[in-house]
């Protein structure tokens, strides 16, 4: 039995048949990459989507990680919100104020907001979400991309050593972690917002490196920007093997870039994804609008939960 082999007879039993869910045949879906992503043509994302139609978006979401629909100019902030919560409870970032009468996340570039460095959104907190759901607003006319990784082929196809290994790690997840080293093109402006926004109320939580996915049993790597240290591990060690495994997750063959235009939506599945916004766009405005399903605590490989260790648990729900 191959190594890869090995690591999907270790998931759940469901595991196999999320990744046979049938209904997908309702969608007339475009793969983008080979491990990651896929586009959906036809759809009017709305709060009043068929039973049918959701399920197969559902269905699809947890296959592919993440999903992308051209068109949705139709979508204001509240259609938004109505449609994310066919996912489950909406939820508003824990820090930064979320828009005017809802929980909805506003990115734009004019107030510093460029989160040009890999991350899971959230994961400073124990419930962090389950899925993001990005609308385009304002497009830059070049440049702006955002990039995707899918954490579980990335677990699977790390060495074996790795994967055992990972297995058994933790990890310390916080808001406060060195933001002016992961963001290296921040300028003041930015460091400023941090400072006085992202981190008004400090979160720590500790993570299993790697989690049992709720949905289809597949383990994926909890990792990203906001890992400050490996739990047991120096500094100095931390670092190290941190980068080793943010290089396995973010292999091309594990990614999958989506050029946007305005009135895009793009679905991500944050349990078994790492993303990256490009900075590459200069002086020109970015806007983008998020809404955040809430989501599970993660349980590891040995079925431990994680823990709280500042800031108020499970805050996302």
């Amino acid at each position: 039995m191959s190594d890869v082999q090995a690591t999907r007879s270790d998931a759940s039993p469901h595991a196999a048949a999320a990744h046979r869910t049938a209904g997908t045949d309702a969608l007339d879906l475009h793969p983008v990459a080979g491990r990651i992503g896929a586009r959906i043509d036809g759809v009017r994302l709305s709060a009043d989507l068929d039973a049918r139609t959701f399920d197969a978006i559902n269905a699809a979401l947890l296959r592919h990680k993440v999903l992308f629909f051209r068109g949705q100019h139709h979508l204001d902030d509240a259609a938004q919100e109505a449609f994310a919560r066919r996912f489950g409870d909406t939820v508003a970032h824990p820090t930064v104020p979320s828009v005017e009468g809802g929980s909805l996340l506003e990115l734009d570039s004019l107030h510093g907001a460029r989160a040009n460095s890999w991350h899971t959104d959230v994961t400073f907190v124990d419930a962090y979400p389950k899925v993001s759901i990005l609308r385009g607003v304002v497009i830059p006319p070049f440049g702006g991309d955002t990039v995707w990784a899918n954490t579980a082929a990335a677990y699977e196809h790390l060495p074996e050593p790795l994967r055992r290994l990972a297995d058994t790690l933790w990890a310390l997840h916080t808001n406060a972690y060195d933001y002016a080293s992961s963001h290296v093109e921040a300028d003041s402006a930015q460091l400023k917002r941090y400072r006085e926004v992202f981190t008004s109320t400090v979160y720590e939580t500790e993570h299993p490196v790697v989690r049992v996915h709720p949905e289809t049993g597949e383990r994926t790597l909890v990792l990203g920007h906001f890992v400050q240290r490996i739990k047991g591990l120096s500094q100095h060690d931390s670092a190290h093997l941190l980068q080793v495994f943010h290089e396995h997750v973010t292999r091309l063959e594990n990614t999958v870039r989506w050029s946007w235009q305005q009135g895009d939506v793009a679905i991500w599945d944050n349990r078994a994804t790492q993303h990256y916004a490009i900075n590459d766009y200069g002086d020109a405005r970015r806007v983008v609008r998020r809404a955040t399903v809430r989501g599970e605590v993660p349980v590891g490989v040995d079925g431990r939960s994680s823990v709280v260790l500042k800031g108020d648990g499970q805050t996302l729900q």
